[in-house]
């Protein structure tokens, strides 16, 4: 029996699973959720879903296409190319008036037509009558999400084509990810912003649980990226994409979650045993993650690659640790590569 799963449009609050006839009451009494089965590609608008044709009033011949869930902000549709394997770039391409928001200092280089402003918030409010309050709250939110106060906005000044390219911080990928692909919304790591078009939101997405937020690897506090245009984000090392199916739970180290739907649900479990916890090497705390809906992971967490480089790094003014020198201090000495 075909299973239906629904949320709401303005929240992460998900119902389900519902049977074919429940599905279409709440259908009918909530036509601007999204909704999902198996077999469908991603969430879809209630209202573009022929099954709910009758309950929601719309004629199948005239479905709308399916809209993000935040469909009162339109942003600018940008092209790109993403450069490079192990240390990516991202090259956007603006037409005239075109503009794409960044974190300050995120930029690599820029055509002279492309004019920079540094603006508080995420420049959503620019020129669209925002008042001080909602600049300040806008960039109040960024600040709890890791990123500064400012954003950097680069707008075509020009004619025809014009470039600006954005350098990822440390060795990853960078992924370009259309919202209203997604729903309309993404729950990220703090940072993972790169870059994107006008009229994407870098907000905050607070974990509710208590011990997720304590040892789910990214405390209480998350972004939160809207609207229907490209984002770019970074992530360390390689990043797999997983799509879970309704109730299907994966299980990941803490740290190597990157990014993943708002409908997929964030917890935490213990490792296992004594043993497990104390020598495994994995902490005491997995991240477990429950479909239905994408996830993003990624092999190299920046907390991992620092606590090496930590680890390796002199200790009290001395030498850097030798890496794998059976002689210890004697090794160091007649490795030819010291500092009298």
């Amino acid at each position: 029996m075909t299973q239906w799963y629904f949320v709401s449009a303005g929240s992460s609050q998900r119902v389900g699973p519902l049977d074919p006839a429940s599905a279409r009451a709440h259908a009918r009494q909530h036509p601007d959720d999204l909704c999902w089965r198996e077999g469908l590609s991603g969430w879809q608008a209630v209202r573009s879903v022929p099954e709910f044709a009758e309950a929601t009033g719309v004629q199948p011949a005239h479905l709308p296409p399916p809209t993000p869930s935040v469909a009162s902000r339109n942003s600018d549709d940008i092209d790109f190319r993403i450069v490079g394997n192990d240390m990516q770039f991202v090259e956007v391409e603006l037409d005239p008036g075109e503009c794409a928001i960044a974190e300050a200092g995120a930029m690599m280089y820029k055509d002279a037509a492309v004019q920079m402003d540094t603006v508080f918030g995420d420049g959503r409010h620019t020129g669209q009558g925002g008042g001080l309050m909602d600049k300040l709250f806008s960039a109040g939110k960024r600040v709890l999400s890791g990123e500064s106060l400012f954003t950097t906005m680069f707008t075509h000044t020009g004619s025809g084509k014009a470039r600006v390219a954005f350098a990822a911080p440390y060795p990853g990928t960078v992924l370009a990810m259309k919202l209203d692909e997604h729903g309309g919304r993404l729950i990220c790591q703090k940072d993972s912003f790169l870059a994107g078009a006008r009229g994407v939101s870098v907000g905050v997405a607070f974990q509710k649980r208590i011990l997720t937020g304590l040892f789910g690897g990214e405390g209480f506090i998350m972004q939160k990226l809207e609207g229907d245009g490209w984002v770019f984000v970074h992530a360390g090392g390689t990043v797999v994409e997983r799509e879970l199916r309704a109730g299907e739970r994966l299980d990941v180290d803490t740290g190597c979650v990157m990014a993943y739907h708002h409908t997929v649900q964030m917890d935490v479990r213990a490792v296992g045993g004594i043993k497990s916890m104390m020598f495994g090497g994995e902490g005491v705390f997995l991240a477990t993650l429950t479909g239905p809906g994408k996830v993003w992971l990624q092999s190299l967490p920046f907390s991992r690659m620092a606590g090496r480089m930590l680890a390796a790094a002199p200790q009290g003014g001395g030498q850097a640790r030798g890496e794998g020198s059976v002689l210890g201090g004697l090794g160091r000495i007649l490795d030819g590569d010291n500092a009298f």
